[in-house]
């Protein structure tokens, strides 16, 4: 494993399509600071569907100057009706620009990190600073859902996981602000043809070939 001083990852990919799991097995390699955009979204989600302010935008920008991204991801985020909110709540342009400079502020301050999410290779890191890597993850639709299934505890039925599933990846590619793209240098990985060896194995031989 080649050592750098300096590496910045980009990992983009539709709902449960892994790129979660990827970007933590990577970080800990390459031992980069991890950042889950998603999860930002989400928790900005669960604030507002427990406080349900009459300005949420004031809400928000409030909240996430008063936080750290350790104490978020200590939150548990993942339920269906976050699930469902945040799809709706990340189309807001005002909301992406707090989530936006919450996550840049981090960024800045690495020079080895990894930042998944859905806009990350096209919007947070396409210059200033500029990722030095993109990846895109994608995955059928049968496997992401039960994955997403098996997360959330088997809570609602896998029915309804599915269907959520395709409306929040339709609802991303489709929004006006920040959609979710494949930029033309981003690496595709298939996770379901793929076991979390094969994922490591693969965004390995790419991050080891940088120079």
């Amino acid at each position: 494993m080649k050592k750098l001083n300096k590496l910045i990852i980009a990992c983009d990919g539709e709902s449960a399509s892994g790129k979660s799991t990827a970007a933590k097995l990577i970080s800990k390699k390459y031992n980069l600071t991890l950042i889950n955009s998603g999860l930002l979204y989400r928790y900005a989600s669960k604030l507002i569907i427990k406080s349900n302010p009459k300005n949420s935008v004031f809400f928000l920008k409030k909240r996430f100057n008063k936080i750290s991204y350790n104490s978020i991801i200590k939150h548990n985020l993942h339920s269906e009706t976050i699930s469902n909110h945040v799809a709706i709540l990340a189309k807001d342009k005002k909301i992406r620009e707090i989530v936006n400079r919450f996550q840049k502020k981090i960024i800045r301050s690495n020079k080895k990190i990894c930042v998944e999410g859905r806009d990350i290779a096209s919007k947070i890191l396409a210059k200033n600073p500029r990722y030095d890597i993109a990846f895109y993850f994608k995955c059928n639709i049968n496997v992401a859902s039960y994955r997403r299934w098996k997360d959330i505890k088997k809570k609602v039925s896998l029915r309804a996981v599915k269907s959520s599933l395709k409306k929040r990846t339709l609802m991303d590619k489709k929004r006006k602000n920040s959609p979710l793209i494949r930029v033309k240098d981003a690496i595709l990985i298939r996770t379901h043809k793929m076991s979390k060896k094969q994922v490591l194995q693969k965004m390995s031989s790419y991050i080891d070939k940088l120079n």
